[in-house]
Formats: structure tokens, C-alpha cells, sequence
């Protein structure tokens, strides 16, 4: 009898071995998956005279981009205007204006063919007028976002995001937006270190 206990039993214990290495190897697969996940940040910015922080030289989301490419891994794409903006503040806000009114799509300088190989796509700018800058309106609007993520993130002095993330769940039907990051322009000229603790967390 005892023999007979310990032969019904070996097919047991075999099997539950069996699904454990199955359940690690499955693991393994997705971690393996996961790193192999490419990431983009997309993000329009400007340098010269800003509000807050005088003449700079390096635009303040610049700045974050730079951030959360290093702290991700992820390729880097600048949406440049083809004509650009003033250097002076009063009338970068003027041409700003005007081309929201306009509703204005500004051409941008070599965009990417596609965006197929990314999963994740974080998409940086400044809030101008309570709003995305009308060059970042072009990018989304050229591209099918459908099935990735996509985490704003901005720069600006005071207003937060100012709805912005609305905007772009509208230019991006099918994609997940997540909540992303509002950082102020002055923090990431001045107060970096705080700047990039706010980026990694």
C-alpha cells in the first residue's frame, strides 16, 4: 500500500513542478516583453526671453524632456517649427495668439515617418494662452495613436496643465492618456535637482 501511496503521489508533485517553471518562464516572457517596449518624447519648446526666467538658453521643457529621456531611456524627437518664433516674449505671445485664433497648424521641421515602433509616447510643451502650442496640435494630428500610451507634460507659470490633457485625449482616439506632469518653467531653469525628482517619481 505504502508503495502504491508513493507512485499515485509522483505524478502530482511532477505536474506542480511542471506549472511552477511554466509560471516562471511566463514571467520571464513578460519582463523580457517589457523591456523590449520602445519610448518616445515628443516635445515643442522655446529658448530665448520667457516669462518668469529672462533669456534662455535652453527652453524650460527642453529642460524636462531631456529628464524623462534620460530617466527612461528614450528617444528624444524636438517639434520645430519650419518658420520660427520671435526671441522677444510680448511678441512670441503675439504670434502665439494669433495662431490659436487662426487655429493655425504651423508646419514642423522633418517629423518622424511613423510612430509604429513606439508603445509609449510622452508629449512635451509650454501651456501658451491657456492651451497646447499649435505646433503640437500638428504632430498629434499627423499621427495614429490608437492602442499606445501617451503621458503629457508641460511646463508653464502657474496655470498647471489648463486642460490640456482634454485637448489631446480628443487628438488621440484609441490611445490611453494618462494623467502625466505640470512642471513650472522656473523650477526646471532654477530648482533642477527639484525638477527631477518630480520627473523619476
Amino acid at each position: 500500500m505504502a508503495n502504491k501511496k508513493r507512485t499515485k503521489r509522483f505524478p502530482v508533485l511532477f505536474l506542480s513542478a511542471l506549472m511552477f517553471f511554466s509560471l516562471a518562464a511566463c514571467a520571464g516572457n513578460t519582463e523580457a516583453a517589457s523591456s523590449d517596449s520602445k519610448i518616445l518624447v515628443a516635445y515643442f519648446s522655446r529658448a530665448g526671453e520667457n516669462y518668469n526666467v529672462g533669456v534662455i538658453e535652453k527652453g524650460n521643457t527642453h529642460i524636462i524632456a531631456d529628464m524623462i529621456a534620460e530617466e527612461t531611456g528614450a528617444d528624444l524627437f524636438e517639434i520645430a517649427t519650419v518658420n520660427s518664433y520671435p526671441d522677444t516674449y510680448d511678441e512670441c505671445t503675439d504670434v502665439a495668439k494669433q495662431e490659436q485664433n487662426d487655429n493655425a497648424r504651423p508646419e514642423i521641421i522633418d517629423p518622424p515617418e511613423n510612430l509604429d515602433q513606439y508603445d509609449t509616447i510622452f508629449i512635451g510643451y509650454p501651456i501658451w494662452w491657456g492651451d497646447l502650442p499649435m505646433a503640437v496640435y500638428t504632430f498629434l494630428e499627423s499621427y495614429d495613436f490608437s492602442g499606445k500610451t501617451v503621458i503629457p507634460f508641460n511646463t508653464h507659470e502657474g496655470s498647471g496643465q489648463a486642460g490640456t490633457k482634454s485637448s489631446i485625449e480628443e487628438d488621440c482616439p484609441g490611445a490611453t492618456v494618462l494623467d502625466g506632469l505640470a512642471i513650472r518653467g522656473s523650477v526646471a531653469q532654477n530648482e533642477q535637482d527639484e525638477a527631477k525628482e518630480d520627473v523619476a517619481e
